[in-house]
């Protein structure tokens, strides 16, 4: 695969903006490890490879284990995950994929039970910011390092 355009050239001042957003969400308190597994859930169901390999990086980076990441993509038949975690996950999924049936009255009520109203609305700016990037670095075919695997 080849990298159609670098969007951050051709669009700067935007990219700037989109950045500033970015930037907004992860100082905006809620847990460093939960926005790393929010934004590795949206890149797995968008097939974002670079996002994918960008957040579970940084998300080891920040001390979150192995299985743990293995494990996101199948966290619904998983114990390791807290109901808060799992919470964010299902908002996740349902705000991602919001055109196949929006978010649930029960999965907002189930939400407020974990998430005040000001954490939910920020969790949601969380999610609808990693849409951004994915659905832009899909797009555009951007690509993560390649490391050359290990010979056997």
């Amino acid at each position: 695969m080849k990298q159609r355009l670098q969007f951050f050239a051709k669009a700067p001042k935007l990219m700037e903006q989109v950045r500033a957003l970015n930037q907004a969400v992860e100082e905006s308190g809620l847990e460093k490890s939960l926005l790393h597994l929010i934004k590795l859930r949206a890149s797995q169901i968008n097939g974002c490879s670079f996002c994918v390999d960008m957040h579970s990086r940084e998300a080891r980076e920040d001390g979150e284990t192995e299985q743990r990441l293995y494990l996101v993509a199948a966290w619904k038949e998983s114990p390791l995950f807290s109901e808060r975690e799992r919470t964010a996950f299902s908002w996740t999924e349902a705000v991602t994929n919001i055109s196949q049936g929006g978010v649930s009255d029960a999965l907002y009520e189930q939400a407020l039970k974990h998430f005040s109203e000001e954490e939910l609305t920020k969790l949601t700016v969380a999610v609808g910011m990693i849409n951004v990037w994915n659905r832009l670095c899909v797009s555009f075919h951007a690509l993560h390092p390649v490391k050359e695997a290990k010979a056997a």
